[in-house]
């Protein structure tokens, strides 16, 4: 009750709603890759939205905890099978079938690493559709992540009922289970329920009422503290609280005294009399404004008294702020599962990170060897594994918005030594993003000194890239969205694409630009050091100093980033990255467009050196918490 906030927030969050459909189930062949089976199953969701359960021929259930579903696919990203055992069946081996449009793929696992598929394949479409999106919607709800102890109790019990076996009763065993460390226990605290029966037995459904099990539950897991308050409270020598003894209780002994009163009233007697009915399940003492040990504790369990306070899951910021005035949820090396030396690098990390709500991922992009000259992301220099890039940019934009609405930041560094190679990369993220990606500045936005940038409200939907600029672009370069730039040769593509290079430079057997050998004895600098990793990006008018100071060490591999092409250069703008200087430096060049990373060292330096300039230096990514 102490979180509570009323007049403050209208909650805009609402309860899981379960379709129709899934409620009365659908017919489904549930296949799997590992055993090549095949199944006919009845696919289920039970009315609050609390498990996905399935029925075979056996009448045997299976049913997975949907808060355990990470997403659900259909259409060209679900899971189509290898094995032709399957293929053939299953309808693969006609690609004019479209089978994949009648899939569908959930997702699911405890973690981000650790995920698993189950597949199935509907009758019809639009049954696979339906299916897709109502579960999506039941697994990503806030707030039934967020439940209440009563809630996950009555979840508790909605499995022990669906959990049937072939005679439609519910065995025995499943109730004792749940408190294996003590079965005899278990097992008198059923028969005290006026439950007869042996461990070998199961009980009737329409005989394990909620009563019943919250009776149970009362036996198995005492509660001798809420005995002890409920007493202490005025209880002692009456089994009730009056309304003004539970009124004291709220806004006394519950509520924070550190809150304000205006924004967090005290709850008056009205208010608490509600509550009381809410909770007491004796109808006589609730009409008289009183309530029981037991509706007390039903009251302690209740959503009133959850963990966080709903209101506080809610998106009740003002998001008409300029971009830089919000933290931003980030991944570094998205793309690894484990440690940076030899973990396994997996296009699904990104999925599953955006699916998290991340706004912010990081590609560490390397020219790809022939025949396929496709470049690819790793942790370069280490024993990680290599991913294709394409595959990437796909999987972002299949996941980016499925989460959150608002935009999504693509962190790019750059060691893609080839123009050829860097144009193919504009090119994919051009065509495979299309309209989400924001390649022209806004109107009210200009990418010039002074004005602000613009706010998450505003950039809805779209995508922004962050990787180094040429600063001798034409203006008649900048492509629109969905236009694949130019794989010619000319001025703004294999010619100058490391225009530094100058007369260095030379065409090698596969079409490529040689980087001049300064430049590859930059590329040639160590990766990312482990302990000490961060970028700290360069600009034309580096200072001769600046230039004279080693960067390997505090940079890692950022350090040894190529220059961008013509065509990557034309897709980056509100977040462009320059080597730090100075806050006078910024303040003067004033473009809140430019960002800085810094290692943490210089960090701590210019922190403990100028920590009201550090504070307020418009710099997008440090005040998005990145490294």
């Amino acid at each position: 009750m102490a979180g509570a906030r009323p007049g403050v927030h209208a909650l805009q969050l609402k309860p899981a709603a379960v379709h129709e459909l899934l409620k009365k189930g659908s017919k489904f062949i549930k296949w799997d890759e590992d055993t090549a089976a095949r199944t006919l199953v009845t696919l289920r969701v039970d009315p609050q939205g609390f498990f996905l359960y399935w029925t075979g021929q056996n009448n045997e259930v299976d049913l997975l905890d949907i808060c355990y579903i990470r997403d659900t696919r259909t259409g060209r990203f679900a899971k189509v099978p290898k094995d032709p055992k399957l293929r053939e069946p299953l309808g693969f081996a006609k690609p004019e079938e479209r089978p994949e449009v009648k899939t569908v793929t959930v997702v699911h696992g405890t973690d981000l690493v650790n995920v698993n598929f189950l597949n199935f394949i509907a009758m019809q479409e639009e049954t696979a559709r339906v299916w897709t999106d109502e579960l999506f919607k039941l697994a990503t709800n806030v707030l039934s992540h967020n439940a209440s102890r009563g809630t996950i109790l009555h979840k508790v019990y909605v499995k022990l009922k669906l959990q049937v076996n072939q005679d439609g009763h519910i065995p025995v065993k499943n109730i004792i289970k749940l408190f294996s460390v003590d079965k005899k226990r278990a097992e008198s605290a059923l028969d005290s329920c006026g439950l007869n029966f042996s461990r070998h037995e199961s009980i009737k459904p329409e005989d394990f009422t909620p009563e019943i099990f919250h009776f149970f539950l009362s036996k198995m897991c005492l509660r001798p503290d809420i005995d002890k308050i409920f007493s202490e409270q005025g209880a002692k020598g009456k089994p009730y609280l009056t309304l003004e003894q539970m009124t004291e209780f709220i806004n006394l002994r519950q509520r924070d005294p550190r809150l304000n009163e205006v924004l967090y009233p005290p709850l008056k007697p009205p208010q608490v009399q509600r509550l009381i009915a809410k909770y007491e399940p004796n109808i006589n003492f609730a009409q008289k404004g009183q309530i029981s040990l037991d509706g007390f504790t039903r009251f302690l369990r209740g959503v009133e008294n959850s963990i966080v306070p709903p209101e506080s899951l809610d998106v009740s910021e003002d998001m008409n702020q300029p971009l830089s005035h919000y933290f931003i949820n980030s991944s570094h090396n998205t793309y690894l599962t484990a440690g940076q030396l030899a973990g396994n690098s997996s296009v699904e990390m990104y999925r599953q990170v955006l699916l998290t709500g991340c706004r912010c991922v990081e590609l560490d992009c390397w020219k790809g060897r022939l025949p396929d000259d496709e470049p690819f992301i790793t942790h370069g220099f280490t024993m990680t594994t290599e991913i294709p890039f394409k595959e990437v940019i796909e999987a972002i934009a299949e996941s980016a918005f499925k989460a959150s609405p608002y935009p999504l930041i693509l962190s790019f560094e750059n060691h893609v030594d080839s123009a050829k190679q860097q144009a193919k990369m504009a090119e994919y993220c051009c065509s495979i993003f299309g309209e989400a990606l924001l390649v022209d500045p806004l109107d009210k936005y200009p990418l010039v000194p002074g004005p602000s940038l613009p706010s998450p409200q505003e950039l809805r939907g779209r995508i922004l890239i962050k990787n180094k600029k040429r600063r001798d672009l034409k203006a008649s370069i900048r492509q629109r969205p969905g236009a694949p730039p130019s794989l010619g040769t000319g001025e703004g593509a294999a010619a100058g694409a490391m225009r530094e290079g100058g007369e260095g430079t030379h065409t090698m057997a596969n079409g490529d630009e040689q980087l001049p050998r300064d430049l590859e004895e930059i590329v040639k600098l160590p990766r990312k050091s482990i302990d000490r990793e961060a970028e700290s990006d360069f600009e034309e008018e580096e200072d001769p100093e600046m230039k004279k100071q080693p960067s390997a060490t505090d940079e890692g591999t950022a350090g040894s980033e190529v220059n961008a092409t013509e065509e990557m250069s034309t897709l980056v703008n509100y977040v462009e990255p320059v080597k730090f200087k100075s806050f006078q430096v910024a303040a003067q060049r004033n473009r809140y467009y430019e960002m800085s990373s810094l290692v943490e060292t210089k960090g701590l330096e210019q922190l403990t050196k100028s920590p009201v300039e550090f504070v307020e230096y418009p710099c997008p990514e440090k005040h998005a918490g990145c490294n």
